[in-house]
């Protein structure tokens, strides 16, 4: 059987070079608190997540894209030199458009929050996004083959779309005047990203400064920025940093009294939500402890499962096309798992006995579904109970891994 490689997989080890010589370009600069370890684990961790789920939705987003074009294209654009000119400037146009809608309208501010949370700034935000954002940007695509441009001419400019946004997102490149008369500059998109009064809601362009200027959105860097959120998030853990927001919207909709007042919240403005409601629900679901003081200690471990999930993004990404529904399944399945695992690690959760015991009979049981003995995957099971009793593996766990240092 001949094997099918989708080379999209080399993209990975290209981010890794690309954000190794970012790394080393810090250290020369002496710049390396650019850089934090459990900021830049929990970007990596998302963008590991969207870019595993990508997998299963970008064909059937592709295969949209012609739909429309087949159906209900308004014009016939020919593929020209110049057509390339106009394709470009539309995607940009329109991505300013989503971008600056992602900013003002919660429920789609709720997909694109994650991407802000960061209170770093360097090549590992690039990753920090979402597949719910990826599934509504999707959507808003669909406009460009709308009208008339081909698909294949479209999902070309989109990759280099997102390569030039890739490079926008670092602090070694210091502010470059001339250029930014025309393009985004990471100067520029640092202003974006931060959470000062005066930079809030500017630069929605993702290539050109135009767009910005035209709709009155346009702010150069001044003060240096404080990147992040206006209220910061409180926590590194993977579900909450995705799911935080929608869950502040529900409990919006769960307060407010009549369905106008519920659909406001839904599409209204995320400066106009209740600032209570987080801090509540911090309170509820949060596991505080006196951090300050403290630091994450056991790196090596997590280091590992990390890097064990960019391997499996990678083999998955490669070999997508000759895998079968069981082993896709069993790899989405661990490498969730095991990224839910890196944040209640640096959460240093309790619960995450029980999800290191989850992880291992879904690895066991795996290997006895390949083997064709499923059904004793029970001895496992009983095994870990009979070794929890009796040598109390929960309490070695909490002891040698769950465990901070004082800095």
């Amino acid at each position: 059987m001949m094997i099918q490689l989708n080379y999209l997989a080399f993209a990975i080890p290209a981010f890794f070079i690309f954000l190794f010589l970012e790394y080393q370009l810090a250290i020369r600069l002496n710049k390396l608190s650019v850089f934090k370890y459990e900021g830049s684990i929990s970007n990596l961790s998302i963008g590991i997540a969207e870019r595993l789920l990508n997998l299963f939705i970008s064909a059937s987003f592709y295969s949209l894209f012609y739909w429309v074009y087949k159906n209900y294209a308004l014009f016939n654009i020919p593929n020209t030199w110049w057509v390339w000119i106009l394709l470009i400037l539309t995607t940009d146009l329109v991505w300013y458009w989503y971008h600056r809608l992602g900013h003002t309208v919660n429920f789609l501010w709720a997909a694109h929050i994650v991407h802000h949370q960061s209170e770093e700034f360097n090549l590992t935000v690039s990753a920090r996004i979402t597949v719910f954002q990826a599934l509504i940007r999707n959507i808003f695509w669909c406009f460009i083959p709308l009208l008339g441009f081909q698909p294949a001419m479209v999902i070309s400019i989109l990759i280099v779309h997102g390569a030039y946004s890739f490079f926008t997102h670092t602090q070694l490149i210091g502010k470059l005047p001339w250029l930014e008369q025309i393009l985004i500059t990471p100067s520029l998109h640092g202003v974006h990203h931060a959470s000062d009064e005066k930079y809030l809601d500017k630069n929605y362009g993702d290539i050109f400064v135009f767009w910005d200027k035209l709709f009155g959105t346009f702010q150069q860097e001044e003060e240096a920025p404080r990147y992040g959120l206006t209220h910061p998030i409180k926590s590194y853990s993977f579900l909450w940093q995705h799911f935080h927001y929608y869950l502040e919207m529900a409990e919006a909709c769960r307060r407010a009294v009549g369905f106008k007042a519920k659909m406001r919240i839904l599409f209204g403005s995320p400066a106009a939500m209740d600032q209570d409601i987080r801090p509540a629900l911090e309170k509820k679901y949060l596991q505080h402890k006196p951090v300050s003081a403290y630091r994450f200690k056991f790196k090596t471990y997590l280091d590992l499962q990390l890097t064990l999930c960019i391997a499996l993004l990678t083999f998955i990404t490669a070999a997508y096309g000759n895998l079968g529904s069981d082993d896709k399944s069993f790899i989405v399945c661990f490498i969730l798992l095991t990224l839910i695992n890196c944040g209640a690690l640096m959460e240093q959760k309790k619960w995450i006995y029980y999800l290191e015991c989850i992880r291992l009979i879904v690895l066991l049981a795996f290997i006895f579904w390949k083997l064709d003995i499923f059904g004793l995957i029970v001895l496992p099971a009983v095994a870990l109970i009979a070794l929890e009793s009796t040598f109390r593996l929960s309490h070695l766990y909490r002891s040698y891994v769950l465990r901070y240092e004082k800095i």
